[in-house]
């Protein structure tokens, strides 16, 4: 083993290495550059109700390389921001269904640096407290 690592260091000049992990980085953040279209998963918060809905995002591929990485956060949506339907109630809390379209233009408005082409199935969610509006 030791004698074949002899033989490729003299086939493999360090500085061709350096040079092929640097043209591999330039070309890397070259084609982040350009747009694409992801799915991501993110977490929302509606009136201190949380889950998890799936979104398609566009955009540059920088801001969604840092979106996907570093953004791990919660959206927090007031549901006065949503539409909804109530869909029946038990024991003092509501089944509330949220229109997924309202939803995408909440989560749209907090992301600006790339757009939500879609929102996924949102689902329901059991919100406690006086009743509300039939449909809003």
């Amino acid at each position: 083993m030791e004698n074949f690592l002899r033989r490729w260091r003299s086939y493999v000049s360090p500085v061709f290495l350096v040079m092929l992990v640097a043209s591999f980085i330039l070309w890397y953040i070259a084609k982040l550059g350009y747009t694409y279209t992801a799915e991501q998963e993110i977490r929302v918060n509606v009136d201190g109700e949380s889950f998890r809905v799936s979104c398609v995002f566009e955009g540059l591929g920088t801001n969604l390389f840092g979106y996907k990485v570093y953004a791990k956060k919660t959206l927090r949506i007031p549901l006065s921001e949503l539409r909804y339907e109530l869909l029946g109630s038990g024991d003092g809390e509501e089944r509330i269904a949220i229109d997924p379209q309202s939803l995408q233009h909440a989560i749209s408005v907090r992301i600006s640096d790339v757009k939500v082409v879609s929102v996924g199935a949102v689902p329901e969610i059991e919100l406690p407290g006086e009743p509300r509006d039939k449909t809003r």
